[in-house]
């Protein structure tokens, strides 16, 4: 091979002594690399590539490698000093003071998550019995009072309606016939009264000629008979004149309307109006229904058995129940904020309207007996409701939501107990 390949000659006046001396440089400035630039552990220094004309090294008299020049080791550059830790000791109290002061002046919230959203609901019923004969509502519905719910089968309630109004008919007629009695009785009366001188006088001439014995007896009895005759017939009259008044209520001369068997046979009419108009049932206020499917059309429904539920969408308020260690400073009437879990980021405003005045296990079916057994001492919660301010133009609530109820007492923490005790001590040492 070697002889095959001749050595390239060097051009112009390059030498094998040049070429030796260029190698050299070559190295030293590789050294002065490795000295200026620190190599990790893991990373090795790529060799450093020579030119061509150095890698064409003479094929015949190699000359020996001259030393490299010693190289002095750089001087390491002196870290800055880092601010951080100054900076960190001087907020240090101003830290300590902001806190101190946001302790002292908090605590006025009287925050309690054991709190969920009660609503009005009842169950729809009517106090009429019949067959469901039309349900105008479907499941989960928003109604609107006075929006009609469903119907019952009419037809028996226009019946009973219909036999009222005939009674109350026929009542009127007889108060009319009884004005009408008491009008005769009033007349008879008066001819009574006006037949007595007649027999009187008859009796009068009877008796003087009986004296005389010009008259027999038995003419005399026939006049003293007329004449008693007349005046029963007067006290007869005048007592079925007051018969007849009495059953119009003392006063003849009162408007039919106002007699005591028509306001009873009235009173008929309206409850048979009012069963017709219980057969059809409207809402009692604005809400939603639900349960709806429990109703079918052509059931029997009787009376008070409730059909469905209506919950109300408008009168809303909170059931909290904070720990009685939380009630210190909280007052009917305080303002408080309501979060609801449904809806983050949202806020309601209400008012503390009432604190129960027990707890809610002394309510309880079976209260707790700490005079018998082990006795553990736990904390009671006390029932509270908060009235919600601004249903307006917020996120429509629904029954049971869990919410997170803030009391503002207006009450802050204030300093420590043992800190309030130094002073005062300092105070009485001064």
């Amino acid at each position: 091979m070697a002889e095959s390949i001749s050595p390239k000659k060097p051009a112009g006046d390059e030498t094998p002594a040049g070429r030796t001396d260029q190698i050299i440089q070559l190295d030293n400035e590789r050294e002065q690399r490795r000295t200026s630039v620190v190599i990790d552990n893991d990373e090795l220094e790529a060799p450093v590539a020579l030119e061509p004309a150095a890698l064409e090294a003479p094929a015949k008299e190699p000359q020996p490698q001259q030393a490299p020049a010693a190289v002095a080791p750089p001087v390491p550059a002196k870290p800055k000093r880092s601010l951080t830790r100054p900076v960190l000791f001087a907020l240090l109290p101003v830290a300590l003071v902001v806190g101190g002061y946001y302790y002292v002046t908090g605590g006025q919230l009287m925050t309690t998550d054991n709190a969920y959203i009660q609503a009005q609901s009842l169950g729809v019923s009517t106090d009429v019995s019949g067959t469901v004969q039309e349900i105008d509502v479907h499941e989960n519905q928003a109604v609107k009072k006075g929006d009609v719910l469903f119907r019952l089968r009419p037809a028996s309630f226009e019946t009973a309606l219909a036999a009222a109004q005939a009674q109350l008919g026929t009542v009127r007629n007889q108060v009319l016939t009884l004005e009408a009695s008491y009008q005769q009785s009033l007349v008879q009366i008066e001819q009574a009264q006006a037949d007595i001188p007649y027999y009187e006088a008859a009796f009068q001439r009877q008796q003087d000629l009986l004296k005389t014995s010009t008259a027999s007896k038995a003419s005399f009895d026939s006049a003293q008979h007329d004449l008693v005759a007349a005046r029963q017939k007067v006290s007869v009259a005048k007592a079925q004149a007051q018969a007849t008044l009495a059953q119009l209520g003392g006063d003849a001369n009162q408007p039919v309307e106002k007699n005591p068997f028509y306001l009873q046979a009235q009173s008929g009419v309206d409850d048979a109006q009012r069963n017709l108009a219980d057969s059809v049932v409207k809402a009692p206020f604005d809400g939603i229904v639900t349960n709806v499917d429990a109703l079918q059309v052509g059931k029997y429904l009787p009376a008070s058995q409730p059909a469905f539920s209506l919950v109300s969408s408008t009168d809303l308020w909170i059931a909290a129940d904070p720990k009685e260690t939380e009630l210190t400073y909280v007052r009917p009437g305080q303002t408080a904020t309501i979060s609801v879990d449904t809806y983050p980021g949202a806020v309601w405003h209400g008012t503390v309207a009432s604190i129960s005045p027990a707890s809610s296990s002394s309510f309880s079916l079976l209260p707790a007996q700490n005079t018998t057994g082990n006795w553990v001492k736990v904390v009671q919660r006390i029932p509270m409701r908060v009235t919600i301010d601004d249903l307006e133009g917020k996120p429509p609530l629904r029954g049971g939501m869990s919410v997170v109820v803030d009391v503002d007492t207006g009450h802050a923490r204030g300093l420590p107990d043992f800190v309030t005790n130094l002073i005062g001590l300092f105070g009485q040492k001064s």
